[in-house]
């Protein structure tokens, strides 16, 4: 889902949960609504992704959302990310 979909749900009232996973050295957002569970995507249709816990925050807060789930189980902050 890019973020005009999102934007859209949010408006809508269709967002039932948020959650800013950590996978590695980066972040990703995972939207849940009625249809089921989506992530955040780019324009090209490649998964969005942050190197921040803030960066990540920031924009799910500039959609309008005010509460998030974080899951940190996976999250290694020491490790470098590789460019694929």
């Amino acid at each position: 889902m890019n973020e005009k979909v999102i934007r859209a749900l949010v408006e809508a009232g269709a967002v039932r949960h948020v959650r800013i996973i950590a996978d590695q050295a980066s972040f990703y957002v995972e939207i849940q609504t009625a249809n089921g569970t989506s992530t955040a995507e780019t324009l090209k249709g490649k998964l969005k992704t942050w190197a921040t816990l803030n960066a990540a925050a920031k924009w799910i807060r500039s959609l309008g959302i005010g509460e998030a789930q974080l899951l940190l189980a996976r999250w290694t902050p020491e490790q470098r990310q590789m460019s694929l």
